[in-house]
């Protein structure tokens, strides 16, 4: 897991584990949809999620294309985008991925702004 928005695609031509930017031909409004959650989130928007293990990580605004993170082949954001027109972003909120009860308050509370401001985006 991470704190990050990541946006299309997720796979690219070369297959390279890490590194290689694959833009989509709608990249902008991409950036723009996850940018707009990632703005709102107080871990996700300063770019570094400090997971364990993952320190040095970091993330520009928040936000980063899939296969730049790690490629992905047959991922179902760019399935979805490729075959059915949707618009859909991945949305890594924790580093772990399965959070304790004890702290699922302070992720509500940590994604309450970020999910109301990207329904406003439709």
């Amino acid at each position: 897991g991470s704190v990050v928005a990541s946006y299309p695609y997720d796979d690219s031509p070369t297959h390279n584990p890490t590194g290689v930017y694959s833009k989509s031909a709608d990249d902008e409004v991409f950036k723009y949809l996850a940018k707009a959650y990632a703005s709102h989130h107080p871990i996700m928007r300063t770019g570094k999620p400090n997971c364990p293990g993952e320190e040095k990580e970091t993330f520009q605004d928040g936000i980063t294309n899939g296969a730049q993170w790690y490629d992905v082949e047959g991922g179902m954001q760019d399935y979805n985008y490729i075959w059915a027109n949707c618009f859909e972003i991945t949305l890594e909120l924790s580093c772990c991925k399965y959070p304790p009860a004890s702290e699922l308050q302070q992720e509500w509370e940590n994604n309450r702004e970020s999910l109301l401001s990207f329904i406003e985006q439709v």
